[in-house]
């Protein structure tokens, strides 16, 4: 039997919904930058943040939230979906230089069978892609393989969104 070791799924399988109450979107950057490198956020500001998922579909895939607590796009007002919109524009140029990524796949889940983790409050996924990055651990061992460790990504995308700020 061959074994696939991904410890930190742990965490994840074991959460539940233990915190269904409390908004991590809203929570983390309410936490201060002080925990921006705990809570895996490379920027944020007034409207939006950006933060990696933390169980993420390809190395460097992160999310783009607005900071209002909202489920629908509809719900944003114009101020908020256009700042959102700016900070999605530069994550996909500061993803681009940092890991050379040959193509994204960007969008949103809504709603719980949409396939949203967290439904009651939208975000954006951004998840580089490269040429060759599909091969066989998919197919046949039904896997990704992330090849970087959280911290490791954080460190080396850091740099690359504190220029949004600027």
């Amino acid at each position: 039997m061959d074994r696939l070791w991904a410890p930190w799924r742990m965490q994840y399988i074991l959460s539940g919904d233990e915190a269904a109450d409390v908004c991590i979107f809203c929570k983390f950057p309410a936490d201060g930058p002080e925990r921006h490198r705990e809570h895996l956020i490379l920027h944020a500001d007034e409207h939006a943040f950006v933060m990696l998922n933390k169980f993420p579909y390809s190395n460097a895939h992160v999310m783009v939230i607005p900071r209002a607590h909202v489920a629908d796009p509809a719900a944003l007002d114009e101020k908020s979906w256009s700042a959102t919109g700016i900070i999605l524009q530069r994550s996909i140029a500061a993803l681009r230089a940092a890991v050379s990524a040959h193509g994204f796949n960007v969008g949103m889940n809504l709603g719980r069978t949409a396939g949203a983790g967290i439904d009651q409050h939208l975000h954006w996924h951004v998840v580089p892609r490269w040429n060759g990055d599909t091969n066989f651990m998919p197919v046949t061992g039904g896997v990704k393989v992330i090849s970087e460790d959280l911290d490791g990504t954080w460190q080396r995308l850091r740099p690359h969104f504190e220029a949004i700020s600027k």
